[in-house]
């Protein structure tokens, strides 16, 4: 992976998915904390981001005392969960809610002006109590409770705990209704933690063998040529065919519809997708064409209609049609053939300027077709490697990383678009929202859980192999990473970026080193 790509691999991952790492950040236990279905119950100023990965404690279950600022301790009963969670049920003494519910009092009192009380003045509790209200006196010493022994309860995670990710079980009207200033106070929390990594043989990525399938497109020879006969077309001149019917090599106006055939034979529902007005084919582009199309329509003229069945392949691109039986009516509105100049060296500067000579347009193309080549071949090189370590390993993806880097994939995919100017405000507005979010994340599971396992294994190997990327490297990426986002406009937070810019770097170190220590085998096809 070129350093001078690491910008791009971070302002736009999602071109490239594969090669986009964002490592799970463990942070301080008094981070945003929200019950489940609830809105945020506090949110802190910039959080501590640490990359450490530490295994998961062997306990299934672990009690344990936690001393909450002096006096009586927590009761802590730590139970360990799917996805990388921890659970905590929390019991807090009298002593520490007596504390909780005084601190409130002084704080309310210091807050309200109460008739017939000058400032400084001491207001009985019973009036202040119902001045608030006492509801309010209740919810407010709840909140003070959580807030004084959350870091506490959770501090054997402290260093391993997902940023974002802790979450208050207990429903908030369940700790209203139990509450009571002379009782134990009890609820029950979670955390993510930063998973571990398994790995399924002895020597991990040891001796690692991959294979990697190189496209027929990407032959360099093969590109050249296609891109030379693609530049010559662009000089011919479009002639109307009038004396006769369809051949391949021209080019034709055509008006298709498209009807579904049901079991019995009988017409069904009408294919949208597959209709089209005024659809220009090239006979000589037929690529994504369904097989039997171009060839059903040999032979015919302008003015004509033709109707035939066709059966979509079951690895159609798009899902729905796949294995569909369908009958095409396909009308001729109007029929080209090119008239081409002489290739000779009089036509080299038109077909690319600078060149004198044709070998001399063949040598350039070429020339460009095999560094594509390269970066094609190197690419599908990293691909196979992190497609291959990924199935190396067992991890049990935890909630918060799974909906962290689902987001960064997406952010990133439409950032991709925004740039090659496909999206306007009103278009980014309405896939910004948290159902596209969503149905993004539904969607793409399977691909956002193998990055996750992809990128969790590059770490791994980073640390145990004592891999290192220079300071200058990261300042220098970093920079060029903010440029990119300022250029399009685009909101960024410097902390994540420099975070994203380490993760490709030290994937970049892995996928070296990788390259170097596995056997590696090259199929065309």
């Amino acid at each position: 992976m070129e350093l001078s790509t690491v910008a791009a691999a971070v302002a736009s991952a999602a071109a490239r998915p594969h090669g986009h790492f964002s490592s799970p950040r463990a942070a301080s236990v008094s981070v945003s904390v929200s019950w489940n279905n609830s809105p945020s119950l506090a949110s802190t100023s910039r959080r501590q981001r640490l990359l450490r990965r530490l295994p998961v404690t062997s306990a299934v279950v672990e009690l344990r005392q936690a001393a909450a600022g002096g006096g009586d301790s927590l009761r802590v009963t730590e139970t360990r969960q799917p996805g990388s969670s921890v659970k905590f049920s929390v019991e807090v003494p009298t002593s520490i809610i007596h504390d909780c519910y005084q601190t409130t009092l002084q704080e309310y009192a210091k807050r309200f002006k109460v008739p017939g009380f000058r400032p400084g003045k001491i207001i009985p509790e019973n009036i202040l109590i119902n001045y608030v209200g006492p509801q309010h006196v209740q919810d407010a010493t709840i909140e003070a409770v959580l807030k004084h022994t959350l870091p506490q309860a959770l501090s054997s995670v402290e260093e391993r705990a997902l940023e974002d990710s802790v979450r208050i079980l207990t429903q908030f009207d369940d700790m209203r209704n139990s509450f009571s200033l002379d009782n134990v106070f009890r609820y029950d929390v979670a955390v993510d933690v930063v998973p571990e990594v398994r790995w399924l043989s002895e020597d991990k990525y040891k001796n690692l063998k991959v294979v990697v399938e190189i496209d027929e497109a990407v032959d360099a020879e093969k590109a050249a040529e296609k891109e030379l006969q693609r530049r010559h077309k662009a000089l011919g001149l479009l002639r109307v065919v009038a004396d006769r019917g369809l051949q391949i090599g021209d080019l034709v106006v055509l008006d298709i519809f498209a009807d579904s055939i049901n079991s019995d034979g009988s017409k069904g529902e009408k294919i949208s997708s597959a209709e089209s007005t005024g659809f220009h084919l090239d006979t000589e582009e037929t690529n994504n064409l369904v097989p039997g199309f171009l060839g059903s329509l040999i032979g015919i003229r302008p003015g004509e209609a033709r109707s035939f069945p066709i059966q979509f392949p079951e690895s159609f691109e798009q899902e729905s049609l796949r294995g569909v039986h369908a009958q095409f009516t396909v009308v001729c509105k109007e029929l080209f053939y090119r008239e081409l100049p002489e290739m000779g060296d009089s036509l080299a500067v038109k077909l690319l300027p600078g060149c004198t000579t044709i070998d001399e347009v063949r040598g350039r193309i070429l020339e460009r077709c095999k560094e594509v080549e390269k970066m094609a071949i190197e690419q599908a090189t990293d691909n196979a490697i992190l497609d291959q370590l990924g199935k190396l390993v067992e991890v049990d993806v935890p909630r918060a990383l799974f909906q962290e880097q689902g987001q960064q994939l997406y952010g990133a995919k439409l950032l991709q678009l925004q740039a090659e100017r496909k999206l306007d405000k009103d278009q980014l507005a309405s896939l910004s929202t948290q159902r596209s979010v969503q149905a993004y994340l539904e969607d793409e599971k399977e691909n956002i859980t193998r990055i996750i396992k992809q990128m969790l294994a590059v770490g791994d190997v980073f640390k145990s192999e004592n891999l290192q990327y220079s300071t200058e490297q990261l300042i220098k990426e970093v920079e060029n990473s903010i440029a990119e986002f300022k250029q399009y406009n685009q909101d960024y937070d410097e902390d994540n970026i420099r975070q994203q810019v380490q993760d490709v770097l030290e994937a970049a170190k892995v996928l070296e080193w990788l390259k170097e220590n596995c056997t590696v085998e090259y199929i065309r096809r």
